[in-house]
């Protein structure tokens, strides 16, 4: 008889602004004995364009020295590390920590190619049941994610009732 030796579940932890004490929660709770556990937080790359835009429209070319987007930048990866941090402390357990730039729902499915699990928080409406409780980032990342997805509420779940009704049957000819 043969033994086999399984690779441990590698489970991908999504960490994002205002809801990544309920994925890190789901993570402790959901994931097997033995996981594997990867933090990963992605920085919206619009946020210093949108600063380097700015200044290049009040202030056309410039002085490449007065150029916000760095300082942005810096900013945006030191509060990013804080936040995986934070994770991690949470989390209590070895784990890596993957910091990205960029447009996250490209970053997020990049990242869980090589994951057995990807766990995200809903970040959308959170005020009912419903596709609006999902961000367009998170949206994406749950339709096009290579490996299984476990989405949660960062709150309680809102109530049955906050169901939307089905939409009207149309009217008979």
């Amino acid at each position: 008889m043969t033994d086999t030796v399984t690779a441990p579940c590698r489970v991908l932890v999504w960490v994002s602004e205002g809801t990544w004490q309920a994925s890190v929660d789901a993570a402790l709770h959901l994931a097997p004995a033995g996981a594997r556990f990867t933090l990963l937080h992605v920085t919206p790359e619009e946020v210093r364009e949108t600063a380097r835009g700015a200044y290049l429209g009040l202030f056309g070319r410039g002085d490449p020295g007065r150029d916000p987007a760095p300082r942005i930048a810096g900013i945006s990866a030191a509060a990013a590390a804080d936040l995986l941090e934070a994770a991690a402390r949470r989390l209590g357990r070895p784990c890596d920590r993957i910091e990205r730039s960029g447009r996250a729902e490209q970053e997020v499915v990049t990242a869980a190619a090589g994951a057995d699990l990807l766990i995200v928080a809903r970040d959308g409406d959170r005020s009912r049941l419903g596709p609006k409780s999902l961000g367009r980032a998170t949206r994406f990342a749950v339709d096009h994610a290579p490996c299984p997805v476990t989405l949660v509420w960062p709150d309680p779940a809102p109530g049955m009732a906050t169901i939307p009704p089905p939409p009207a049957a149309p009217p008979r000819p």
